[in-house]
């Protein structure tokens, strides 16, 4: 076998590798690489890898059409190289696994039944499964989401706020976190906030650490004056599909309970809270969350318009059809059809000066990144002085914010 260039920018790999996954033969792991772990809606049911020029990924390797995927995970000597084709294309590393992984908390739940990486932050799913897969007689889940076979398998269905706080501290000492992701689903009575305050404020009075949040839309959009401030840092909604007719197919639930206006309001109402509602020290962003490969690409390019227009940032992740959804026998996207899109997503954000990657340590291996996708742009260089003052503002924040807690961990060991 031959070495090469890799074929792909970092990334390009990274966004294949979305749409084709990987051939794994376990014996390569070895004791240093995170389990395969199915938590949350699915998206983090792969193999965590950490890509050249720091991209973190978390790559199919379960599903069936990973089985037939071109790249493969060679060992060569004491590195690790992926193959496409019979050909090695790039290094790559395990992503690394944290001491407190296999550690349990002091109630007896394994940490990891609590909280995950995905990639560098940790995320959270707090409650009991979503409440679409639970209506009778024909249930109204996501037709591409997991979540539903996934609690009580790697993750708890049921968490403590005093379970969290261990997990997060653990991750935050061993692993250096920064940021917590909360996620919930569906419940009646719109009352996935009111179960996540009692998390929220125990991680920023105890730690200082910054905090999302990703529900559905909640009815009294006021309800985020008051999560801005007691200092939530993000809020994501997750509308998934612009066209409005596959909205209506593909998430029953949602189009029923709320319907894509709805969505589409919290996000214009979060996007402009930041400014109505400034909180010292504590930055806010609002991200319109949607799948590329479950519409066309013109539709997601027009989501992403929108979503920009308004001040929020987009998340884009690749449509995987996961073992055991209703979509489980769908083709997954080709990342030539997607590129532009991501392309895309870095133009309009930056177009929009949006502030994109200025959290530190924040490395996410769900989803490609505005940042990261500089390379997809058709003219990039367009973009130099706002990419020079997005890295000086990612520089200044990250000094503020470590400031920040280390004063606050110094306080925290005073008698």
């Amino acid at each position: 076998m031959t070495t090469r260039r890799s074929i792909e920018d970092p990334a390009r790999l990274k966004l294949d590798l979305y749409c084709r996954g990987l051939q794994l033969d376990p014996t390569l792991l070895g004791d240093d690489g995170r389990p395969v772990l199915r938590t949350r809606a699915g998206l983090g049911s792969g193999l965590e890898l950490l890509l050249p020029t720091g991209l973190w990924v978390n790559v199919p390797v379960s599903e069936p059409f990973a089985k037939h995927s071109p790249y493969r995970l060679e060992r060569r000597a004491e590195a690790l190289f992926l193959s496409r084709d019979g050909v090695l294309v790039s290094p790559v590393q395990l992503a690394p696994c944290p001491p407190w992984y296999d550690q349990k908390t002091s109630s007896g739940q394994p940490m990891t039944r609590i909280g995950t990486l995905q990639g560098t932050y940790l995320g959270v799913y707090p409650a009991k499964v979503c409440e679409y897969w639970t209506i009778k007689p024909d249930r109204e889940n996501c037709r591409f989401c997991s979540v539903g076979l996934n609690l009580g398998m790697d993750d708890a269905d049921e968490k403590t706020v005093d379970e969290v706080l261990e997990v997060v501290k653990a991750a935050r000492r061993e692993s250096g976190i920064t940021y917590v992701d909360f996620n919930t689903g569906h419940y009646e009575g719109d009352t996935y906030l009111d179960l996540l305050e009692p998390f929220i404020h125990r991680i920023k009075a105890e730690t200082g650490l910054l905090v999302g949040v990703q529900t559905p839309p909640h009815r009294d959009l006021s309800r985020y004056d008051h999560l801005r401030e007691i200092g939530v840092n993000r809020v994501s909604f997750c509308f998934e599909i612009f066209d409005r007719a596959r909205f209506a197919e593909l998430c029953p639930g949602k189009h029923r309970e709320y319907g894509l206006d709805h969505y589409l309001d919290a996000i214009r109402y979060c996007a402009a809270l930041g400014k109505r509602v400034p909180v010292p020290g504590e930055p806010w962003v609002t991200n319109g969350e949607i799948i590329a490969g479950l519409e066309p690409p013109e539709s997601s390019i027009a989501a992403i318009d929108w979503i920009t227009s308004v001040g929020a940032i987009p998340t884009v992740c690749v449509f995987r059809p996961l073992e055991g959804t209703d979509l489980a026998d769908w083709d997954p996207p080709e990342a030539e059809d997607l590129a532009p899109v991501f392309g895309h997503l870095y133009e309009a954000c930056q177009r929009h000066g949006l502030p994109i990657g200025l959290a530190p340590n924040v490395h996410v291996s769900l989803v490609l990144l505005p940042e990261e996708c500089r390379s997809l742009a058709q003219n990039p260089e367009r973009y130099w002085r706002a990419e020079l003052r997005r890295r000086l503002q990612a520089r200044v924040f990250r000094w503020m914010f470590e400031r920040r807690l280390k004063r606050k961990e110094m306080r925290a060991c005073t008698p």
